[in-house]
């Protein structure tokens, strides 16, 4: 006779129930993407797919979710370059106030963000720096950097020094060790630290509302635009981002499982 077990069902239970929170929103902005609305898209007026054909409509939506691409881009270089090195110095190299400088590093991470926006939204004013395109990359590399630097630096504490050393015995130049061994191991961390900059920085809305002046990112036009209801155009752009995403995991998925398995077979 099987006895009920509250602990066997309780953890699939609450795994479905968090997916589907989750899960929700994700499909109400999907299907609400495709409703026939004119100002409001609260309620259900009809199906169209009006919407995805002319997603430029919406008054300055597509310039906003270019402005957010252009500075999620660029921030992302700059974070990533300066992250990636500073994650190998401080996992390679021992230095005076290394401690404090990777203390300084987590403290973004761990200031809230009204907080750190604030901060930077004051310094540019004391330096007397007008606000735009050039203080919202600055912004957003700043917070980003941290990010990088974490994702990275683990990268680099699991790499194994005998591969580098091997190359070294080889007669390679520090450069030829770096470009031809290290930077190759390193490469998928950099590319994960790159995707969760460029997240970061295109959904960030508090740093970018204290430094952007007259220049609108994709989530302030979002934020604009909730006070007379949020135009289905601005779904149908938070649907392809998703499904964008959605695609990039399952790519980067396959083609990691298939790695592995052309390396088992060569074992």
């Amino acid at each position: 006779m099987r006895t009920f077990s509250l602990g066997k069902w309780l953890l699939p239970v609450y795994s479905v129930l968090a997916l589907v929170f989750l899960l929700v929103p994700i499909a109400y902005t999907f299907v609400f993407s495709f409703n026939d609305s004119t100002k409001s898209n609260v309620q259900w007026v009809g199906f169209t797919f009006d919407k995805w054909l002319n997603v430029c409509d919406a008054q300055g939506l597509c310039a906003a979710f270019g402005t957010s691409v252009l500075v999620g881009l660029i921030a992302t270089v700059i974070a990533t370059a300066l992250g990636t090195l500073m994650a190998i110095a401080l996992a390679r190299y021992r230095f005076r106030a290394r401690s404090a400088v990777s203390l300084l590093l987590f403290l973004p991470m761990a200031t809230p963000e009204v907080v750190l926006g604030a901060g930077l939204a004051a310094q540019f004013l004391t330096a007397g720096v007008p606000k735009g395109y050039v203080t919202i990359i600055i912004a957003h590399a700043l917070f980003c950097l941290s990010f990088v630097v974490v994702t990275v630096k683990a990268r680099v504490a699991s790499l194994d020094p005998a591969l580098e050393e091997a190359g070294r015995d080889l007669y390679g130049s520090p450069a030829q060790v770096f470009w031809k061994i290290t930077f190759p191991l390193l490469l998928p961390g950099i590319i994960a630290a790159a995707l969760l900059s460029f997240a970061l920085s295109f959904d960030d809305f508090i740093i970018t509302r204290f430094n952007n002046g007259p220049v609108e990112t994709f989530p302030i036009w979002i934020y604009t635009a909730a006070a007379r209801g949020v135009p289905a155009e601005a779904n149908v752009i938070a649907s392809a981002v998703f499904l964008l995403a959605l695609v990039i995991v399952i790519v980067a998925q396959t083609t990691s499982a298939a790695r592995r398995k052309r390396l088992a077979k060569l074992q």
